[in-house]
């Protein structure tokens, strides 16, 4: 095994603490080099960047260096969220703390290191900026910014060419085409992402002095419009129908062309999404077709809606006398449904030219015989070349590629807080040797939706193949992204490896009124599958009843 890999970055001595926390949900395996260097390092990341700088300023041009900007880090091609980054948007944020981000970020992992706090962390004319964006967060009622968006995005799909006709200096044309926009568009979904914060941290700390810090969970499930969560209304209607008619034929490709650009570990250009593995789909409708029409997408979310409604009006009354709390705690509740929803849609939005680098760049690959996963060991200052002679990289591709499927077995430490150690030195998967649990152990983690379901654990570790899933049982997954939301519907539960309140397994099960729980360390590998379990959202418990 190598030391480093080669999209690798320099350890940060000032921007020291990295965690996989979040950063696995988006990019759970490692990185492929042409999506890092050219969807993440050229693009992405520099939209992250003029957010931190320009949008919410919790950082000042000099702090984040414009090629490997300290919001994250990459190590052993795996990404990492830079925690220290995040906490001091804690510390620079006017009634936050870097606990209360942590929180959001790591919530309760035994290996969260303490904050340690450095003079330059405090900036007092940063405070003043982040608090005046955090204002205007709290003041939030709508954001049609995104609505806009949305255009700008969709238009990158309905607009895409013939892209056999074209040259391969057009088709690497075409995928920088989306660079600009990709940059834009997340710049957009960190603000989103930052101001999602806001709002569920003011409803905390209100219903934490009440004495039940419990409601700040039930006053923000079943929001609606939550975009990622659409395709499974989609997904259901097309399990509805027969799958030999032409209805299911003519719905199934509008299907793709809405909802084509997502799939599991969507983030990277090197995985299939929908529309390029159309099967991926068609597995989970198939999973869909089983479960009763009771059981459609949002059905049991009625309950969650009729209760939120119920605490709102009854909070709000409690509230009565103190006027200006009263006030704080309806901005808050306001302000985060619609960050909440935004986070989501401009997650959307940036997915779909993602996409088109995608498709560009597996055209590119297949008129020269590079499957979808060799021509993404390319690096983005090797497309030139590559163009020009693309025969003198065969060796080099597939030698790459050899290395690069070694770091699927490294297991990423969920923190790193000082000098990177060689990957040679990281533990890997092969050699897990995680114990089961057993009837009457109680595994903990961080409460996402609130309720209690027990039904048949089943540990489904990639969402393309779902098919021991059966409708009442416990999805247990790793980590979850929109591709994995469909089989949210059949589950009566969810329980993650990783995760905190900002977790897409979180806002998703809050619109479907399941029960959640995150952060359950080593979840897939301790809970055996088929055992009857218990999941307390409320509490953050998974309870083992009966071994398999």
């Amino acid at each position: 095994m190598q030391d480093r890999w080669i999209t690798d970055w320099d350890f940060n001595a000032r921007f020291p603490l990295l965690t996989r926390a979040n950063a696995g949900e988006v990019l759970p395996d490692p990185a492929s080099p042409l999506g890092w260097s050219f969807v993440w390092q050229a693009a992405t990341l520099k939209g992250w960047r003029d957010a931190s700088i320009h949008d919410f300023v919790s950082v000042t041009e000099n702090e984040l260096d414009e090629e490997c900007p300290a919001v994250v880090g990459t190590h052993g091609g795996y990404m990492f969220i830079n925690a220290t980054a995040t906490r001091i948007f804690g510390v620079r944020g006017p009634g936050l703390t870097p606990e209360a981000i942590d929180f959001l970020y790591f919530g309760d992992h035994p290996d969260t290191p303490p904050y340690v706090p450095e003079d330059w962390h405090e900036n007092a004319e940063i405070t003043e900026k982040l608090g005046a964006w955090m204002a205007s967060v709290v003041m939030t009622t709508d954001l049609p910014e995104l609505r806009e968006d949305r255009e700008l995005s969709v238009a990158s799909r309905t607009n895409r060419p013939d892209l056999g006709s074209l040259s391969d200096s057009e088709l690497v044309a075409y995928a920088r085409l989306q660079q600009p926009l990709i940059r834009h568009l997340f710049r957009r979904h960190l603000a989103m992402t930052a101001g999602s914060s806001i709002g569920p941290g003011i409803l905390g700390a209100v219903v934490t002095a009440m004495g039940d810090p419990g409601m700040a969970m039930r006053l923000v499930s079943g929001i609606g419009e939550v975009d990622s969560a659409a395709p499974s209304h989609a997904l259901w209607a097309l399990s509805r129908l027969d799958q030999n008619s032409p209805e299911y034929a003519t719905g199934f490709t509008q299907f793709l062309l809405d909802f084509g650009s997502r799939g599991p570990n969507e983030w990277d250009i090197r995985s299939d999404t929908w529309e390029t593995k159309p099967a991926l789909a068609e597995a989970l409708i198939d999973r869909m077709r089983a479960t009763p029409d009771s059981d459609k997408p949002f059905a049991r979310n009625d309950d969650r809606i009729a209760d939120r409604e119920q605490l709102t009006a009854q909070l709000t009354e409690a509230l009565a006398g103190d006027p200006a709390t009263q006030g704080q705690f309806l901005a808050g509740l306001t302000s985060a449904h619609a960050y909440l929803q935004g986070r989501e849609r401009a997650k959307t939005n940036v997915i779909r030219p993602i996409n088109e680098v995608r498709v560009a760049f597996r055209e590119l690959g297949r008129r020269h015989g590079f499957d979808r996963s060799r021509v993404t060991m390319l690096l983005d200052t090797e497309l030139d070349d590559f163009v020009n002679n693309p025969a003198t990289f065969t060796e080099t591709l597939a030698q790459r590629e050899v290395d690069y499927l070694e770091l699927f077995d490294l297991d990423p430490p969920f923190v790193l807080n000082g000098p990177v150690p060689p990957l040679s030195e990281w533990k890997r998967r092969s050699a897990s040797t995680a114990t089961l649990a057993a009837p009457g152990d109680v595994l903990t983690g961080v409460p996402g939706c609130p309720g209690v379901a027990t039904g048949r654990a089943r540990v489904i570790l990639d969402p393309g193949d779902p098919f021991a899933l059966e409708p009442g049982d416990v999805l247990i997954a790793p980590i979850t992204d929109p591709a994995w939301t469909p089989l949210f519907v059949p589950a009566c539960a969810v329980v993650v490896n990783v995760g905190a309140q900002v977790s897409h397994a979180v806002i998703v099960s809050r619109e479907l009124g399941i029960p959640c729980v995150v952060s359950v360390t080593d979840a897939t590998n301790r809970i055996p599958d088929g055992a009857l379990i218990t999941v307390d959202g409320t509490n953050g418990t998974v309870t083992v009843i009966e071994a398999p």
